[in-house]
């Protein structure tokens, strides 16, 4: 059974988007711009949570709880709060190269810092650090720029 080839343009409307190749994408917006603005600070929140808590089971290595090492866990989740909306923030402003670096050095740096928690030498967590940066980096200058023009402007 034959198809119809996918065509530029697509169905217009609130909800529809057409991305490179023509493809058509009828997914509305389900949230309003309150649950959006939640989210940016949200998700980085709970994920600096999750970090911290990461960090700090890495650090004691199945040993007791301690109030220092509670304490470096809150420091770390804080941390790694403030540099995700900052990259979150700032990254978009870039142009695709350095805003696929930022959010890959971003991290590259959070996997190599919690393997260097484990105990492991600096430069085993140097190096995984920069094989993660390097990877993120592929995916997400692709992802960019696929998704942008010349000028680095969104194809919508």
């Amino acid at each position: 059974m034959a198809q119809a080839a996918p065509t530029p343009g697509g169905m217009t409307g609130p909800g529809n988007t057409t991305g490179r190749g023509g493809f058509t994408s009828n997914l509305p917006d389900i949230f309003d711009a309150r649950v959006h603005r939640v989210a940016k600070v949200g998700i980085p929140v709970v994920l600096g949570l999750v970090y911290g808590y990461w960090a700090a089971a890495n650090r004691r290595g199945g040993g007791p709880i301690t109030g220092w090492n509670l304490l470096f866990g809150f420091v770390t989740a804080l941390a790694f709060i403030v540099l995700c909306l900052a990259v979150a923030r700032f990254a978009p402003l870039l142009k695709r190269e350095l805003h696929s670096l930022v959010k890959s050095g971003f991290a590259g740096a959070a996997l190599g810092f919690l393997y260097s928690q484990t105990g492991e030498s600096v430069l085993r967590s140097a190096a995984l650090g920069l094989a993660t940066t390097a990877a993120v980096f592929l995916v997400f200058f692709y992802r960019y720029y696929t998704r942008e023009d010349g000028e680095g402007n969104r194809i919508r």
